[in-house]
């Protein structure tokens, strides 16, 4: 990868599906180098799932290697128990890119359906047909996946992220973070199969119960 390109890991926060979507920006191209979901199995208990989100992701960015993260902020639902837990598996999104030392951005739904529709109210099949357009792609991303794509479009076309953490609290953390443990050591990762690259062979994950399915 060159110095001039810039990976961004797009993340889709939720405690059952947790959509990721990895594109690379060359100047003003993007190009897609994968994206799928990590699934938490909603009969284990939440520090168990939470577990599950956060080494799948780890998983992801050791495997892709992107030099930022973009991710959505919380919205409040009707439901306060299910904002808390969606804000709960966020944080766990979060952690897995700190512990990386990687600089994260955070959009909201609106500024990340304005940015990739034009229209802060798009449905969801719009985002998803947005993304394949925009990035070349054969078939459309599934939505979770699509989602996590269009917050790394999003970031991709902004000049900053809303909001970074320092530089220098990123290195302190990465620091003392522990190594992930490889490929095989996947929490829940799924790839969608079937969407073709517009170039070589890029992956796209499935990771369940801690293993990554090809």
């Amino acid at each position: 990868m060159s110095a001039a390109a810039t990976r961004i890991l797009g993340i889709d926060p939720g405690l059952r599906v947790t959509g990721f979507g990895v594109i690379e920006r060359r100047g003003s191209a993007l190009a897609y180098l994968t994206s799928g979901c990590v699934r938490s199995d909603a009969g284990q208990p939440l520090a168990a799932r939470l577990h599950s989100i956060l080494s799948g992701l780890r998983e992801v960015i050791a495997a892709h290697a992107p030099t930022e993260v973009s991710l959505e902020k919380v919205f409040v639902n009707a439901n306060p128990q299910s904002t808390l837990l969606l804000g709960q598996a966020r944080g766990a999104a979060i952690c897995a890119a700190v512990l990386a030392g990687l600089p994260v951005a955070e959009y909201t739904a609106l500024q990340v359906k304005q940015a990739v529709v034009g229209g802060g109210h798009a449905a969801k099949d719009q985002v998803q047909d947005m993304v394949r357009r925009l990035l070349g792609l054969s078939g459309r991303p599934a939505a979770d996946a699509a989602d996590a794509l269009a917050c790394a479009i999003c970031h991709a076309h902004s000049s900053a992220g809303l909001r970074r953490l320092p530089a220098a609290d990123l290195a302190a953390l990465a620091s003392t973070a522990p190594r992930a443990s490889g490929a095989s050591a996947a929490s829940g990762v799924s790839t969608g199969r079937g969407l073709r690259l517009p170039g070589a062979g890029a992956p796209q994950y499935r990771v369940r119960r801690g293993r990554i399915l090809g």
